[in-house]
């Protein structure tokens, strides 16, 4: 298409159509100047396409397909391979469809394990999300179907999110809300990105300019459409003044209409519908749909499924070897919970997929050798135990040689749109688990879920294994797990706090239906807790496998533009494994509060038995910065931080210090600069002698009082005179045009 050309070409109405959205799933076509309508349709963790006869807001009356794990488990994985062959194989079925733009990936950070939709997102960690989005991105795309990263920005509750505003300080949001949408754009190059209901600080995100144009736009390089999410537009002309392109999913011939009424009264100018409808002919060109439909090998996609499932689930918990089952050995297994007939594999709300062939636990149980018998225990739809069912699967358990739990919420309970109010099990399950604990010491809980949860009974039960929402091979990658027919290696990607209440947002979230004040700021998930040294139930990053790993040799090559970080990991176990280093930084140096450490780096790697790898993480002047909001700028200072290499937040294997110099410019010296910088600055503190002491003690002011050996007045060894700031000194008797010369002298070049 000649862009210029055809938008040259193009009518005032036509344009207005283009902005807004035909339907629920099309833009508008222009068949005169064979401008194709584009179909997009949700897509986080399987294709929801809805059937032509399917009401817009039935969100069940979908095409079969693969029913991938949510986010929440793929990105347990760490794996940014599989991340980028989950987008090929989700690319490869929307363009069967003739879908032109998946909605997906969903990237908000999980602030608080209340969220409704946390099921649906990556992590609490931007680089984790920024990472893993960036790989899923490129895979989809590379099948020559765009993507639409959502949802822009700090969309991090459900309740009122049409309205609520997110209220934070610049650092915050640059630092963790906008940061993974920031990496995702500048690695990725998404088609499109889709502005989220709410407010950020009092200002509707869909026409937000200062996020849209400013930040996105003009400071990102961003060069997509810029979409709404449905529904999000409260006033179309202001949103499209904002850079907003797509109005979605349109209101038909009004939202045309009130397009055509801004520009002719001139409250719309042509040229800013003009930036809009171009960014729309670009999307269109390079994204339009398949001339026909195609088809994929359902069976191979399936198989995907089971192996992203498998390299993500997590083995929380494994008390003296409980885990894996072999059936050989592993005697008489009972297997309790409905949901391991009835399993809950996927998230609720716009993700929900028609799945091609689900395989429940109690299924592929079938195929794993062992000999069990299936209880109940308790009914999924109801929260009060029933008596009998609880019963039978107690007088199982009593002489069986291992219990298999099945554990998690019903589909009711954790949904798109609204929040959740504890993070508990229902009483029945969690009442249930803790009876069949005081039963039989072998007992394993196998959670579905999409958010944390609180364990009450965690000290009781041998093992736990993190399943989250695995998609249509839930059954198959679960006993996979199980039987050690795979090895475990999912990691968390957000932490588990041991009570809800331990959560920094717990006394304020979702309080507000117009604010979600953010106060913890940047000190969110292990953030927070690493910072505070607060017990949790499982740490960020926390996963265990059926093997050991060491970490040795850790050497590290420095510039003034990063660091290279080398070391090795060794398998110290007797069976194939999967390690997931991550590099921490610590910032020893800023004068801002820091946590105590922040993820920069991370990857996963194969190592057969007494196998030994090296393993290379860069560092770049980004990772050594944080967003210093007076000069609206990422700073990296110079000075010490720590690398600390580990399997989670809290389990660090090597660290060790690294002095940074940046070669920055010194930071200007004025009335208000303290004593001790000036101290303990080599070059300042010659100065301060020259500039001042000398010419002061002939003066005879006797603040400056006794030197040593050097010099240097005693007043520059008192922690209270070096508590001051230099213009202190003039009320102290010192000169001002001693202070004034040094200050001078001080910021000469």
């Amino acid at each position: 298409m000649d862009i210029e050309r055809t938008l040259a070409a193009l009518t005032l109405p036509e344009k207005a159509a283009l902005v807004s959205g035909k339907n629920f799933w099309y833009t508008a076509a222009v068949d005169r100047l064979s401008i194709p309508a584009l179909m997009m349709t949700d897509g986080p963790s399987g294709l929801r396409k809805q059937k032509p006869t399917a009401s817009a807001g039935d969100i069940t009356d979908s095409v079969q397909a693969i029913t991938y794990p949510a986010a929440a488990l793929s990105a347990s994985s760490w794996n940014t391979t599989l991340m980028r062959q989950l987008g090929e194989h989700l690319g490869e079925e929307a363009r069967a469809e003739q879908v032109s733009l998946l909605l997906g990936p969903g990237v908000n950070l999980k602030r608080s394990p209340l969220g409704g939709r946390n099921f649906e997102y990556l992590s609490e960690d931007p680089l984790v999300a920024g990472k893993l989005a960036s790989a899923y991105v490129d895979g989809v795309q590379s099948q020559h179907v765009g993507v639409s990263v959502k949802h822009f920005v700090a969309n991090n509750r459900e309740n009122q999110r049409f309205t609520a505003s997110s209220d934070m300080s610049a650092r915050t949001l640059r630092e963790l809300y906008l940061r993974t949408f920031e990496i995702i754009t500048k690695a990725a190059y998404p088609a499109t990105i889709m502005t989220s209901y709410n407010r950020t600080n009092g200002v509707l995100n869909s026409q937000n300019r200062h996020l849209l144009r400013d930040i996105l736009r003009d400071e990102w390089g961003f060069h997509g459409a810029i979409m709404s999410d449905w529904g999000a537009v409260a006033d179309h002309a202001e949103a499209l003044k904002a850079s907003l392109d797509l109005e979605m999913p349109g209101k038909g011939q009004a939202s045309v209409d009130e397009i055509i009424r801004a520009v002719q009264t001139g409250e719309l100018d042509v040229g800013t519908l003009n930036k809009a409808v171009r960014h729309l002919l670009h999307v269109v060109d390079k994204w339009r749909p398949a001339d026909t439909a195609g088809t994929y090998d359902h069976q191979a996609h399936h198989d995907f499924a089971r192996k992203l499932a498998d390299d993500s689930i997590i083995l929380l918990k494994n008390h003296q070897n409980e885990l894996p089952l072999k059936s050989a050995t592993a005697g008489k297994v009972v297997v309790i919970g409905e949901l391991a007939e009835h399993p809950r594999y996927q998230g609720s709300g716009s993700s929900h997929v028609n799945p091609t062939k689900l395989v429940t636990p109690l299924e592929a149980l079938q195929d794993t050798g062992l000999q069990a018998n299936y209880y109940p225990g308790y009914r999924l739809d109801e929260s009060e135990t029933d008596d009998q069912l609880a019963q039978a699967a107690l007088d199982a358990a009593k002489d069986a040689d291992h219990v298999i739990v099945f554990a998690g919420y019903p589909a009711a309970a954790e949904s798109e749109g609204f929040d959740k109010n504890s993070i508990l099990l229902p009483e029945n399950q969690t009442d249930l688990i803790g009876s069949l604990a005081k039963l039989n010491e072998h007992t394993t809980v196998v959670l579905q879920n999409g958010s944390a949860v609180e364990m009450p009974w965690i000290h009781t039960v041998a093992a736990v294994v993190e399943t989250y929402l695995a998609g249509e091979a839930v059954g198959e990658a679960t006993w996979d797990i199980l039987t050690g027919a795979v090895n475990p290696s999912g990691h968390l990607t957000e932490t588990f706090p041991v009570r809800l209440t331990d959560t920094p947002m717990a006394p304020t979230f979702a309080q507000d239906p117009r604010h979600e004040l953010y106060s913890e700021g940047i000190f969110m998930g292990y953030r927070y807790y690493d910072t505070h040294e607060m017990h949790v139930l499982y740490a960020f990053g926390h996963g265990l496998s059926y093997t050991e790993f060491e970490f040795t040799n850790l050497n590290i090559k420095q510039s003034e533009h990063g660091a290279t970080v080398t070391f090795d990991v060794t398998n110290t176990g007797d069976c194939a494994g999967q390690a997931v280093p991550q590099l921490y930084v610590a910032n020893h140096t800023s004068h801002a509060p820091m946590p105590t450490k922040e993820l920069r780096g991370f990857t996963k790697i194969a190592v057969a038995p007494g196998e030994t790898k090296p393993v290379t993480l860069k560092l770049t002047r980004q990772d050594f910065s944080w967003w210093r909001q007076g000069k609206h700028r990422w700073q990296a200072d110079s000075g010490d931080y720590e690398i600390m290499i580990g399997q989670s937040s809290r389990d660090i294997r090597l660290q060790t210090k690294l002095t940074m110099d940046f070669k920055n410019s010194p930071a200007p010296v004025t009335d208000e600069t303290y004593l001790t910088n000036v101290a303990w600055n080599p070059r300042l503190l010659e100065l301060f002698k020259q500039k001042v002491i000398a010419p002061a003690s002939q003066a005879g002011t006797s603040l400056l009082g006794a030197t040593d050996a050097d010099g240097t007045p005693t007043i520059l060894q008192d922690r209270m005179f070096l508590n001051m700031p230099l213009r202190a000194l003039i009320a102290q008797g010192v000169p001002a045009d001693l202070i004034e010369d040094f200050i001078r002298a001080a910021n000469a070049r």
